[in-house]
């Protein structure tokens, strides 16, 4: 298997697992053999080991033989990083927005557990599209000024992976939050903010 069909099939074990560890039956089975108070540790279990489980991805690109595609020059270089920036700014507002805290798991250290029901956010940047976050990824993915075979197959991979994941949390939260999503899909993109927002 050559480096890229390799690194390919990396991000789509990757995927998998991140699938799997947030499926709703395999969490409520976790619930179950855990107890309540130990459960509110599973969102920080699982983002250490999401994070864990992608340094071998990351360790592929390092040592498999690698070739470059293209090198954007100065001074396109430094829009296309610029645009990466104002990326990770959005990502990084929309964790906030939708509850950074909740998100890292953090919130199991505190007294107060936080509520199982999670509350539908439909303002701010969720109001331009659905998966703010998703987006933001794309773009700060694609936009790398310099392209290698290893990092194209990472790319590809992960980009699968946002659109998969994507998908399978549009059912969760319909599943959630039934009609009133079904409303907010109707009204709002999924993730290429096509529409103004009224």
């Amino acid at each position: 298997m050559n480096a890229f069909l390799l690194i390919l099939f990396a991000c789509a074990l990757y995927g998998f697992l991140h699938s799997l560890l947030a499926a709703r039956w395999l969490k409520a089975w976790v619930r179950r053999q855990w107890g309540e108070s130990l459960y509110r540790c599973y969102r920080l279990t699982y983002n250490v080991i999401v994070s864990l489980t992608f340094l071998p991805i990351l360790a592929l690109l390092a040592w498999l033989p690698d070739r470059t595609l293209y090198v954007i020059p100065i001074p396109w270089s430094l829009i296309t990083g610029f645009i990466q920036l104002l990326a990770l700014a959005v990502l990084f507002l929309a964790l906030i927005q939708s509850g950074l805290i909740s998100f890292l798991g953090i919130d199991a250290f505190f007294n107060k557990p936080s509520s199982s029901n999670e509350k539908l956010v439909v303002g701010g940047l969720y109001a331009w599209v659905r998966h703010p976050i998703y987006t933001a990824g794309l773009i700060f993915l694609w936009l790398t000024p310099i392209l290698t075979s290893n990092l194209l197959a990472m790319n590809i991979g992960l980009t699968l992976y946002i659109l998969i994941g994507a998908w399978l949390e549009e059912r969760k939260m319909v599943a959630e939050f039934g009609e009133a999503y079904r409303e907010y899909q109707r009204r709002v993109p999924m993730l290429i903010p096509y529409r103004i927002p009224k």
